[in-house]
């Protein structure tokens, strides 16, 4: 094992994991798939503690502390010698990363007055993944305030050595032998309206007490997750249908996080993409019919077996002889065109749910809130993000367009349901 554990942190590149083989090439001037997450503390944050708290986080993640090299067939990363880069925030979140900018990180770790955010580039991680670096790096500026706070949840021993499995690329490792599926193509509904400049977007977060909402799922029948996303899925139905026009599918596409299904340790990418869908033509649908829909269709699919399977699917391309040999000018290009003429076209919106940020009670004493943020999509007018810390849920919908009807309903949707909400948003 100390072979094992020396290899690791003398190690001076890796292979992106078979999720982040694409998103290079996905990297655009409209769209970059940055996952952004934010944790709130109770006093005003010290850009020079924060700095301090990076570096020493940085040698405990060797696959976020690095950067993107292009070999002749494959992106690969590489360990980065330069100290990270603490910015004030700015007002365009999950802007694109840029690969030859902020001493060539692929994340960005940014404060305003009592927050910390962390905007990070796909390829390197999932949402899980970006929690848990965020948690380690705040619980390290904690102590470096003068707090006793203990490792453990999503807080890491930045003393311990990286370990293996936290590097692992999970979908190789658990990924079908036998089995493989099809990639389903349909044509979705899209809620449309007047576009943002780039690299800009609506941000509208809505707190709400964690144990009203998981009374109000119990009493329907359902997870938090379900809940939430079927009250997407159903004014998604109800705003094409009164738009008059031809009906299509609406499909919610909600990220898992497969560590939950398999005992993965990694810190790398270990989420797929259920896309369950609805066809508006079979005739109207009740809210409750919704959400049993949704319901049985996400735990229908949610298991081991299925999951295997998509990994295989995910890693064909990857292990095709014919892709191996084809080089990375070619390949980025194929997936640029794929992701220009197919992205989204599939999904009408996207509920992604992180679940509890798990940190030690000591810490847990100085923060008031955990967001976590998709960045906005090209079609999907909002995406949504939640995550739970104690008993605060944050509800964040990143949208591309100018027009906020979609969280306008969600929100007030729930204030109807008797859950309280505040509201916080960027939208002048």
């Amino acid at each position: 094992m100390k072979k094992i554990k020396k290899n690791i942190k003398n190690k001076t590149w890796f292979k992106l994991d078979n999720a982040g083989t694409v998103f290079p090439g996905q990297n655009t001037q409209t769209w970059s798939n940055v996952i952004r997450a934010s944790i709130n503390l109770k006093e005003e944050v010290d850009p020079e503690l924060l700095t301090e708290a990076t570096k020493r986080c940085l040698p405990r993640f060797p696959t976020m502390a690095v950067r993107l090299r292009n070999g002749f067939f494959w992106h690969y990363i590489e360990k980065n010698p330069e100290p990270p880069v603490i910015l004030p925030d700015a007002n365009n979140p999950c802007r694109r990363i840029k690969f030859n900018e902020d001493n060539r990180y692929m994340f960005r770790i940014f404060y305003y007055k009592n927050r910390i955010s962390l905007e990070i580039f796909h390829a390197l991680t999932d949402g899980f993944g970006a929690c848990v670096f965020l948690n380690t790096i705040t619980a390290e500026y904690l102590r470096l305030k003068g707090y006793d706070i203990p490792v453990g949840g999503m807080v890491l021993d930045i003393n311990e050595e990286p370990k293996a499995e936290e590097i692992e690329d999970s979908f190789v490792k658990y990924a079908s032998k036998t089995g493989s599926e099809k990639l389903p193509l349909f044509k979705t509904y899209h809620k449309k309206g007047t576009r943002m400049p780039k690299h800009t977007s609506i941000i509208t977060t809505g707190y709400v007490p964690v144990d009203e909402v998981k009374a109000k799922a119990k009493q329907y029948g359902v997870t938090i997750t379900e809940y939430l996303a079927g009250i997407l899925m159903y004014l998604h139905i109800q705003f094409q249908k009164a738009e008059g026009k031809k009906q299509k599918d609406v499909c919610m596409q909600i990220p898992v996080n497969s560590r939950n299904q398999f005992p993965s340790k990694t810190l790398r990418n270990f989420s797929v993409n259920y896309n369950l869908r609805i066809d508006p033509n079979w005739g109207d649908y009740t809210f409750e019919e919704v959400l049993r829909h949704l319901s049985l269709s996400l735990r229908l699919t949610n298991n081991p077996k299925h999951l295997s399977v998509m990994f295989a699917a995910n890693l064909a391309m990857e292990k095709n002889p014919f892709m191996r040999f084809i080089p990375l000018f070619i390949k980025d290009l194929a997936v640029g065109l794929v992701f220009v003429f197919g992205a989204e076209k599939t999904t009408t919106s996207v509920f992604t749910n992180l679940g509890v940020a798990k940190v030690p009670d000591e810490m847990m004493e100085h923060i008031e809130s955990f967001i976590l943020m998709p960045s906005p999509g090209r079609l999907n007018g909002a995406r949504v993000g939640a995550a739970s810390i104690g008993n605060t849920m944050a509800i964040t919908f990143s949208n591309m367009y100018k027009e906020t009807d979609v969280e306008r309903e969600f929100f007030r949707f729930l204030v109807r349901e008797g859950i309280h909400v505040k509201i916080e948003s960027n939208k002048q």
